[in-house]
């Protein structure tokens, strides 16, 4: 079993900066980490490697210094990296990735098998779109299982998956045919601590390294900042809350009371709550 886990090296979310011209994220002199998200993505590769074995890709496109972050996700046991970086793909949104990462897994699945399992994390905390997974599963053409809080059963014979995934209101038991694409939400499961053996073996390793030719794409035009239709007008910090949380001593009212003090702060509360229960 082949499965490509796509990560993604952001910024410390404590440190961010954006670029006062391009409103795109600076990232020279940031902390940068894995992506969150990301990890509940590889833990779930990972625990399917041991149940029916096979090989792990992890790919992420970036800067050089991106390699730093694969050689992480190598430490917890996956068995290749695969950096896609150039130039080209600088300042790219979630249209632009999505063209260069499918290009990658398509060069991943001739160089080294192709994938029975794509993962990603929900979504990044620097762009939070949630776009990019549902945007390569829909250029590679394969089902995507999105939000999936657990993966139930994989029949291999029969290319089967089911997956419960969290929507509004509930949960959904699905079941798609391979390859699929799964974005997998938080607190799924915890990402393991890497063996010393991998961390050796990842100290060293070769990281696969394709700029755009070799990762054959076939137009720059759609790559980075020139492919990225995507135009934010304004970016700016939320304004701080000048109103503080009132405390609310529950042991000391009935819950009516508690109930009217609450609406007798917030008057509209009421209305709006009303609104709420005769649309539904």
């Amino acid at each position: 079993m082949h499965n490509v886990v796509c990560i993604k090296q952001v910024p410390d979310s404590a440190q961010i900066r954006v670029h006062p011209v391009t409103n795109t994220i600076m990232r020279q002199g940031v902390p940068t980490i894995i992506n969150p998200y990301d990890l509940f993505a590889l833990e779930a590769a990972l625990d399917l490697r041991d149940k029916f074995g096979g090989e792990i890709t992890v790919l992420t496109m970036g800067p050089p210094s991106a390699e730093d972050t694969l050689r992480k996700a190598l430490t917890f046991g996956a068995d290749r990296a695969v950096l896609l970086t150039d130039r080209c793909f600088a300042g790219a949104d979630t249209l632009a990735t999505t063209y260069a990462l499918a290009t990658a897994i398509r060069k991943i699945g001739k160089d080294y098998g192709q994938p029975d399992l794509i993962f990603t994390g929900k979504q990044t905390i620097d762009g939070d779109t949630a776009q990019v997974g549902p945007g390569i599963a829909r250029r590679l053409a394969v089902q995507q299982l999105t939000y999936v809080a657990k993966i139930m059963t994989i029949d291999l014979t029969a290319r089967t998956i089911e997956a419960e995934r969290r929507c509004e209101g509930g949960t959904q038991v699905l079941r798609a045919s391979l390859p699929s694409l799964i974005t997998m939400m938080e607190a799924t499961n915890q990402i393991r601590r890497g063996a010393m053996a991998d961390a050796l073996r990842a100290a060293r390793a070769p990281i696969v390294k394709w700029n755009a030719q070799e990762a054959g794409v076939e137009d720059v035009s759609k790559c980075g900042l020139r492919g990225s239709p995507t135009v934010v007008k304004r970016v700016f910090a939320p304004s701080a809350r000048a109103e503080k949380a009132a405390i609310v001593d529950a042991a000391e009212q009935p819950a009516q009371a508690l109930i009217d003090t609450i609406f007798k702060q917030k008057p509209k509360l009421e209305a709006e709550l009303a609104a709420l229960a005769r649309g539904s």
